[in-house]
């Protein structure tokens, strides 16, 4: 009788640590390999949603002077704008007419250092609270037309075919 029951015992504890197992697999599915959406699928969502295009009213810039003007929001603290460095390099070399600035949260010095010691050089260096732009990510660009209306916007680290639409869009506009 006794070994009935506590055969009844372990086949109760066996069946109950397989359902335990069993959730717990699910739970750990779910969680690492369902749970976290592509990079492609943030990618498709963010042009997918109508994105509210940043003011760059505050910025004490001529914009009449320039057929446009390319923002680079950028932070010595980011390193995906580290990472895109080689990038900004490209965009000096081929911005044309297009007015290139630098717009850091730190002080000019620190930001013209920062970007001296990438190798980048851009038309002007200013210090501005991106927040006041709404930019609320870094690296991203703006590009900004004759009349201050901002046309165009990435955010991130682009990928190499977005690149070339920046380098694209900066050769159409071109004069």
């Amino acid at each position: 009788m006794l070994t009935g029951i506590s055969k009844k015992i372990e086949l109760t504890a066996n069946v109950a640590i397989i359902i335990v197992a069993c959730l717990l697999a699910i739970v750990l599915v779910k969680q690492y390999f369902l749970g976290k959406p592509s990079e492609q699928d943030v990618r498709q969502q963010m042009d997918s949603e109508p994105v509210s295009r940043p003011t760059v009213a505050s910025l004490d810039i001529n914009w009449k002077q320039n057929k446009q003007t390319l923002i680079l929001a950028i932070s010595s603290s980011c390193h995906f704008c580290t990472e895109s460095a080689p990038f900004y390099k490209k965009l000096f070399q081929n911005k044309g007419d297009t007015h290139l600035v630098a717009l850091l949260p730190q002080p000019v010095e620190e930001g013209r250092k920062y970007l001296e010691s990438l190798g980048v050089s851009v038309d002007e260096v200013k210090q501005l609270s991106l927040d006041q732009i709404g930019v609320h990510g870094t690296p991203s660009l703006l590009l900004v037309d004759a009349s201050g209306v901002v046309k165009n916007f990435w955010v991130g680290r682009l990928p190499p075919d977005q690149e070339r639409a920046v380098l694209d869009v900066l050769w159409k506009g071109k004069g």
